[in-house]
């Protein structure tokens, strides 16, 4: 289950094999991953020709593994059945290369079991060496560590945003789980950043996976007493190994915090299991697309012989409320929405249930003002354009000009800013929350003066110059 990277060592202690082999598959599932993560990286040279030796060879392979670790013994026994009767019946004669043939058990395999971490993959052989670290010397491992490492902090360990949005609602996107013992400290900055938000909303729509040790971590904010999180059954150890959140965190907990997380179709595998996590433990509120249904730890298999790697899931998840997980259903969000609406959705219910908890009447005025905002934005008022044109003019330090369709905002040497129509005469901006303008006219409606209004209820008033 969960993230890009193939691993070289499994540790014998059961948190370390489910922490490691669980960082293999999502590259395949999931196109957009960057380059560098990429599991395979696409080689220049030709996959080669395969004959029904070599088939027979690999399906005896693929079908070892399977019935050695498969999760679900009965569904590895059809999957093998499955392959044979394949290959006896000539559905793989014209499958003339390994690419070719690796994918096409992949898709047999999908087949009978609908498992999404489940794949056979060609590795050419410039690139095998790569997937058997228990070949190198300990300079080239070192070398290839720091390489690793590198990247993970150019990418600053897929964490890719942390803002504090209007109303005091905090947004957090990470699009990996990245194993704690590297990306801790930075997922530790970006929470203690958004500690005294009063919501926050975690961004995991671009999110496919990774390590459960940093679910741990970051779970652990949003409780103040010990929580059982998942656990996993190992079939070939026939055990369960639970995960629990940690007694310590650095900086301050969470666990008052109105939690949302945005999900979408490519939300997959370690952060299905985030999610899945703090939806039934009622801890957040879900918002965007169904998931896409991964919810098995899995283990890579080399076969050298045959330049062929495959993912085999080796457990399952077990919630402790729900005595099941996600897998082949993806989890259904509170709130359906496209996931490109999702975010401005979360803001606005964030802000509003925010609003219905406020009683101080400085906050819940603050909370209005950037509802009304945040209500208009989504949603501007339609405005004649003959009426937006006339705004055109100088207002002492401020200036209105007309470009690409919409009225722009100027004061003094400030960047301009777009003006979003909240009606006829009032005017609100995207970039900043506090300020909205309003323009006053005369009798015969022409503008005689802008009005600057502040949220905190601070007014300036800049008459039109002369001559306009």
């Amino acid at each position: 289950m969960y993230h890009p990277l193939l691993t070289g060592h499994f540790s014998a202690d059961l948190l370390g094999l489910i922490a490691c082999c669980l960082i293999l598959v999502t590259a395949f599932l999931m196109p957009d991953r960057p380059v560098w993560a990429q599991t395979v990286v696409h080689s220049q040279e030709s996959p080669p020709s395969i004959d029904s030796k070599v088939k027979a060879e690999i399906i005896d392979s693929v079908s070892a593994a399977l019935n050695e670790i498969y999760v679900f013994p009965d569904v590895a026994a059809k999957m093998e059945r499955h392959m044979r009767d394949q290959l006896k019946s000539g559905a793989y004669d014209d499958l003339n290369n390994t690419t070719d043939f690796a994918q096409k058990l992949t898709d047999d395999l999908l087949e009978i079991s609908q498992d999404r971490h489940l794949w056979v993959r060609f590795i050419p052989d410039d690139e095998f060496d790569r997937f058997t670290p228990d070949t190198l010397n300990d300079d080239e491992r070192k070398r290839r560590e720091e390489e690793r490492l590198r990247y993970q902090r150019y990418y600053n360990f897929n964490f890719a945003k942390a803002e504090r949005m209007t109303g005091n609602v905090g947004y957090l996107r990470f699009d990996a789980f990245e194993d704690a013992k590297d990306g801790g400290a930075t997922a530790i900055a970006a929470l203690n950043f958004l500690a005294y938000c009063d919501a926050l909303i975690i961004d995991l729509r671009n999110n496919s996976g990774g390590s459960p040790s940093m679910i741990q971590l970051i779970n652990s904010y949003f409780f103040e007493e010990p929580v059982h999180l998942n656990s996993f059954y190992i079939r070939k150890q026939d055990s369960i190994k639970q995960f629990w959140t940690q007694e310590q965190v650095q900086g301050p907990r969470m666990a008052d915090v109105e939690l949302y997380v945005l999900t979408s179709g490519y939300t997959f595998s370690a952060a299905e299991e985030f999610t899945y996590n703090l939806k039934n433990l009622e801890r957040a509120t879900i918002v965007g697309e169904t998931t896409g249904g991964g919810a098995h730890p899995v283990e890579r298999h080399l076969f050298a012989n045959v330049n062929i790697a495959m993912s085999v899931p080796f457990g399952r998840a077990i919630n402790p409320i729900t005595g099941t997980n996600w897998e082949g259903t993806g989890i259904e969000p509170h709130i359906k929405v496209p996931q490109h609406d999702a975010l401005d959705v979360a803001h606005l219910e964030a802000m509003n249930k925010l609003l219905e908890k406020a009683s101080e009447e400085e906050i819940k005025q603050s909370l209005q003002w950037s509802i009304e905002t945040k209500e208009v934005l989504l949603n501007p008022a339609a405005v004649d354009e003959d009426i937006l044109k006339s705004y055109i003019g100088k207002y002492g330090p401020r200036t209105i000009t007309f470009e690409n369709g919409a009225l722009c905002y100027q004061r003094d040497n400030r960047p301009k800013m777009k003006m979003i129509p909240m009606a006829e005469d009032l005017f609100c901006f995207e970039d900043i929350d506090y300020f909205r303008i309003k323009v006053n006219v005369d009798t015969e409606g022409r503008p005689v003066e802008l009005i600057g209004l502040y949220s905190g209820g601070h007014t300036d008033v800049s008459p039109r110059d002369p001559g306009q």
